[in-house]
């Protein structure tokens, strides 16, 4: 990643992405001038034309040359492209109740803190509350202004580095992007390349923020999952118990919890636009869940909730009643 963004001092030099209109994702002029790579991809599949460009590339990844042709990375690879132009910002940014950010009244000392807490390199600002997004801050900038200060005179002492200097007195605060949830993936990969800005920050209809997207997520849709020497192993999101019952972290997919469980939650109509379990047990009870509280659904599961705050379910217990009555 390139690091070249342009320090800014808040929210009014936050450089506003290009209209959505301005990027068409379903123009053909990629098309064409990939038509002769195209050519070359259908003839070593041995496939014949019989449809559009794109489709023609879907049912060559799926036909018994591709197998040949390609590696199964490869072939992963090219169905996540074409894949690209229908995932949203929404669908790859960090929700608002994970956002790890940096008040503009902490201290430096406590941005130090925070960065060695997360373990980002990257950090958005605010002001006063997520919904007054200001910038983002950069180690590197960070560290440049400590050792700059530490080396004032020449020698390094860091004694005379002031780590009560509030980030909001400082230069190191950067522009982000601010889109709606709607846009597309690839409009949002396209405004970063122009810009130079690698984060943005999803603003909701109403003006408050409702996630986080960086350039290395919207990467992630065609590489998968990136990981550097910094990036620890994550626990998984459901572990079983020797009880039978199932330990989860509300941010589990439903299909997750399908494939642990091994049967289909059969859920209905009126949920499919629910991901997660944390998601499920908001739209089945309309509220957020105290701990101790157990929900029962109809096919015989039920969520005990373990820890919740105000805004979210964090952790839960997932048991069968059928089973837990034989």
């Amino acid at each position: 990643m390139t690091d070249t963004d342009t320090p800014g001092t808040g929210a009014e030099n936050a450089q506003e992405p290009p209209s959505i209109s301005a990027f068409a994702p379903d123009s053909r002029e990629g098309e064409k001038t990939s038509e002769s790579w195209f050519d070359r991809l259908r003839h070593a599949v041995g496939f014949k034309p019989t449809g559009s460009l794109r489709e023609e590339m879907e049912e060559a990844l799926e036909g018994d040359g591709a197998a040949t042709a390609f590696t199964a990375e490869e072939r992963l690879m090219l169905r996540n492209i074409l894949k690209l132009r229908d995932v949203r910002v929404d669908d790859v940014m960090v929700p608002r109740a994970d956002i790890l950010a940096l008040d503009v009244d902490m201290t430096l000392g406590g941005v130090i803190g925070a960065f060695r807490e997360s373990g980002h390199s990257r950090m958005p600002a605010y002001r006063e509350s997520l919904d007054d997004p200001v910038g983002m801050v950069h180690i590197k900038d960070l560290m440049d202004l400590i050792t700059g200060a530490a080396m004032a005179n020449g020698d390094i002492d860091f004694s005379k580095v002031d780590l009560s200097l509030k980030l909001a007195d400082t230069e190191i605060i950067r522009s982000v992007l601010f889109v709606p949830p709607s846009m597309p993936a690839a409009t949002l990969l396209s405004t970063m390349q122009a810009s130079h800005v690698q984060m943005a920050v999803v603003i909701d209809e109403y003006g408050g923020t409702d996630g986080l997207v960086s350039l290395e997520d919207v990467v992630e849709i065609v590489f998968g999952e990136i990981e550097d020497e910094h990036d620890e192993d994550e626990a998984p999101l459901i572990t079983p118990e020797a009880d039978g019952t199932f330990l989860a972290d509300a941010r589990a997919d439903l299909e997750e919890l399908e494939a642990a469980l091994g049967m289909e939650l059969g859920l209905g109509d009126g949920h499919d636009d629910v991901d997660t379990i944390g998601g499920l047990v908001f739209t089945l009870l309309g509220r957020i869940p105290q701990a101790g509280e157990r929900i029962a659904l109809p096919d015989g599961l039920a969520f005990e909730i373990l820890e919740s705050d105000q805004r979210r379910v964090k952790r839960l217990r997932v048991s069968r009643e059928n089973a837990a009555a034989a």
